[in-house]
């Protein structure tokens, strides 16, 4: 099976990229290409990853020409907003979502690995393995999302209005990780049964409400579209994440602690970046993890 795998990232997280970059050298196997996906005036910052498996794409050629990023002024520059006619405008978060659906119809290859810039992996890992008998592995995690979770609810209400299907769903899935797999040809039949629904460009139909959450997107469509045709349900991330800085001290002990609940079948591990570890911690206690 051929992976293509992708990052979406951006220059505050190029160190975070590179290390990121270098975890995938080391320990990912099999046939394997990595994109990384980035702004136009990035694209020289990151030119120095590419190599033989590392390709720099800029979203100037996956976006459509009505959509483009500017300078924030409310940030006084320092940040970028993206602003199209069809939409509010939208954060670099959003652009990192669309670039990720758009390369489902730039790439030949069986399944899209996504890979975000604060993983770094861990252990040997074969992305072949999440295949069997044609089927491959959905992360999902049912009643994942509480009735608290009032961003992912939103998240699954715009997914329903773009495919097509109701906007609550209960008990409702997660199907969120900084490390998963999608299946070309379903990415690709997303972006056409959006189409189809909606009547227009898929991207102009995801913009239309800025609560997008592109794992969300697949997952209900995979699931209550195709009925889990071509997936095989799992719950166990692959990634061991830290999403919050109040979960463990900001310390290296934190870190430590961390680190210690790696579960052994767990192949990667990732630090938010506003999570204030020193980048030098984080490589060296993760390449320091037992295979």
């Amino acid at each position: 099976m051929k992976t293509a795998v992708m990052t979406a990232s951006w220059s505050a997280d190029l160190e975070r990229c590179t290390l990121m970059c270098e975890s995938l050298d080391r320990f990912l196997s099999g046939d394997w290409h990595h994109y990384l996906l980035v702004e136009p005036r990035d694209e020289a910052a990151f030119k120095p990853l590419e190599g033989p498996r590392r390709t720099v794409v800029s979203e100037a050629d996956l976006f459509p020409g009505w959509l483009r990023s500017f300078p924030d002024p409310a940030s006084l520059g320092r940040r970028r907003i993206w602003l199209s006619p069809f939409s509010m405008p939208l954060r670099g978060w959003h652009a990192q979502q669309i670039r990720r659906l758009a390369l489902a119809r730039h790439v030949e290859a069986d399944m899209l690995l996504s890979v975000d810039s604060d993983v770094v992996m861990v252990r040997p890992y074969d992305p072949e393995e999440m295949w069997a008998d044609g089927r491959m592995r959905l992360f999902r995690v049912d009643a994942g999302v509480s009735e608290t979770m009032t961003e992912h609810h939103d998240w699954l209400a715009h997914a329903g209005t773009l495919l097509g299907l109701p906007e609550t769903i209960a008990p409702a899935p997660d199907y969120i990780n900084t490390f998963i797999g999608w299946r070309v040809d379903t990415a690709r039949a997303l972006l056409d049964h959006i189409e189809r629904t909606t009547g227009r460009n898929w991207v102009r139909a995801l913009i239309s409400s800025r609560a997008i959450s592109e794992c969300t997107i697949y997952g209900r469509f995979a699931d209550e579209v195709l009925g889990g045709e071509g997936h095989i349900a799992s719950d166990r991330p692959l990634c061991h994440m830290l999403w919050f800085r109040e979960t463990y001290p900001e310390t290296l002990e934190g870190l430590e602690m961390f680190m210690r609940e790696l579960g052994d079948d767990q192949v990667a591990v990732g630090v938010q970046s506003f999570v204030h570890h020193p980048m030098a911690e984080i490589r060296k206690l993760a390449f320091s993890v037992t295979p």
